[in-house]
């Protein structure tokens, strides 16, 4: 079984990862952590040095090294499925969950880790709440083509298992 967990940064994605492999005995990776491994930088780093669309193609290009594998889950960026056809790319490999906060969690979340976060660096609390709150009109279109959705209360482990029938 081949699961994707997309959504907002804050969203619980690495979270859920790790709860949600243990349950199904399978692999959990989060899709952030193998680029900066390969690319031997942080998500931060790439971005400052090399740019937004040169990190888009290499985690399209290290997201299409999923399809090699027959059972995982993993936490995708929350911009993951915007890029390269990577949502249409998902739902044709496997079953895909939105996990769907609301802002108030995902600014109350995020707070803490502003300054790890490339987009969020310089941040202050209300341009971060109308940050997320613009990138998730931007984001849904490509969130809202996921095979499944679970929102705020709705996210724990067994609606997450319930939803893999």
């Amino acid at each position: 079984m081949k699961i994707f967990l997309i959504g907002m940064m804050g969203s619980g994605k690495s979270f859920w990862k790790q709860r949600l492999s243990a349950k199904l005995k399978t692999g959990g990776y989060d899709l952030d952590g193998i680029i900066e491994s390969v690319e031997e930088k942080s998500i931060a780093e790439l971005f400052e040095e090399e740019g937004e669309i040169s990190f888009r193609k290499t985690e399209a290009k290290l997201l299409r090294w999923f399809g090699e594998k027959k059972s995982f889950v993993l936490a995708t960026g929350g911009g993951t499925p915007c890029f390269h056809q990577n949502m249409e790319w998902m739902n044709q490999q496997g079953i895909t969950i939105w996990l769907d906060e609301p802002v108030e969690v995902l600014v109350e979340r995020l707070l803490p880790e502003i300054a790890q976060r490339p987009l969020l660096k310089n941040l202050s609390t209300q341009q971060l709440q109308s940050f997320i709150q613009n990138k998730l009109i931007e984001r849904s279109p490509f969130y809202n083509q996921a095979k499944k959705k679970l929102s705020g209360s709705e996210i724990n482990l067994k609606n997450l298992i319930v939803n893999l029938q």
